[in-house]
């Protein structure tokens, strides 16, 4: 691990970092081949992130560099939040699935984020994320599902859905790399204690955000299946060597058990999304813990917004 300007770099594996941008990862790969070789960012992290990333972009590759082209694991504010300032001043194309294309052209919202399923702090404060789309049409280019992506040529684009619906993975088979996004991840995202101290715990995708719980589960099996001896995911540090193959091989044979939340509104019903974008999200169950939850997330924002203003003050 390295710095600069008070920003904290890790290397994942050979030709790869990553950065933490306060609860959340990006990762640049460096190209050994194939179309504009340089390298490519993954993922652009919450909105306000874009002068971290260059810092690291040319820390690692030079001042003034720019990516080949940035490819998004999917649209979540957190992921993509940064992605629009960026490309102000990186003029590259953004990768994504084709079924995520909605929500990046505007098209569509994400379906809602369910405050009840999971429990723990992040999980209350759920209802603060946004899930409006944003609109990269001019720069968008759907990945190929045979060709996959150019600029990286050694690395297999996987779909996996469930977390959202054009959710991807990427693999590199030479070394076994595995950047998972969100389809799971190596902290406890519902938890904000474990987001804090960056604790390890390889869990399934954020319960409170995932909408179809059916497709997160195949998702996981797929990439089990590959036997990857380096993840790195959207939360949560990097987990490699045996840690990995058993917490992984573990999630894959009783994913219903350890991560699908207990209660949820998408528990029962997965959300149902095509090429426009949503088309069918499960009624809000009208409880109780909904409205605590709800109370909660208000209280806690009133008193980080007063907190702020005294500081500021």
């Amino acid at each position: 691990m390295f710095a600069t300007k008070d920003h904290q770099y890790f290397q994942v594996s050979q030709g790869v970092w990553g950065l933490r941008l306060l609860y959340v990862n990006v990762y640049m790969i460096a190209n050994r081949r194939g179309a504009g070789k340089g390298w490519v960012l993954v993922d652009t992290g919450p909105k306000g992130s874009e002068e971290k990333i260059i810092d690291m972009a040319e820390a690692l590759f030079g001042p003034g560099t720019r990516p080949s082209a940035i490819v998004l694991t999917h649209g979540h504010a957190d992921h993509a939040g940064s992605v629009t300032e960026l490309l102000k001043v990186w003029r590259v194309p953004v990768y994504a699935h084709p079924m995520e294309t909605p929500y990046l052209t505007g098209r569509s919202e994400y379906p809602p984020v369910d405050p009840r399923a999971g429990g723990g702090l992040m999980t209350y404060l759920s209802v603060l994320f946004s899930t409006k789309p944003i609109n990269i049409s001019r720069s968008l280019v759907e990945i190929d599902p045979y060709d996959g992506i150019p600029e990286l040529p050694e690395w297999k684009v996987i779909h996996t859905p469930g977390h959202t619906p054009g959710h991807i993975s990427l693999f590199m088979p030479l070394n076994t790399t595995l950047i998972a996004g969100d389809a799971f991840t190596t902290t406890q995202a519902e938890s904000a204690w474990h987001l804090a101290l960056y604790k390890k715990k390889l869990s399934g995708p954020p319960k409170y955000i995932t909408t179809d719980w059916i497709a997160a589960g195949k998702s996981v099996r797929k990439l089990a299946s590959l036997q990857p001896r380096i993840a790195a995911t959207g939360h949560g540090p990097v987990m490699r060597g045996r840690e990995l193959t058993t917490e992984l091989s573990l999630l894959a044979n009783r994913f219903e058990e350890l991560a699908v939340p207990s209660e949820g509104r998408y528990v029962g019903r997965a959300a149902v999304s095509d090429a426009r974008g949503v088309r069918f999200i499960p009624p809000a169950p009208n409880s109780k813990r909904t409205k605590a939850a709800l109370g909660i997330a208000a209280a806690l924002f009133g008193f980080l917004v007063v907190s702020k203003a005294v500081k500021l003050w």
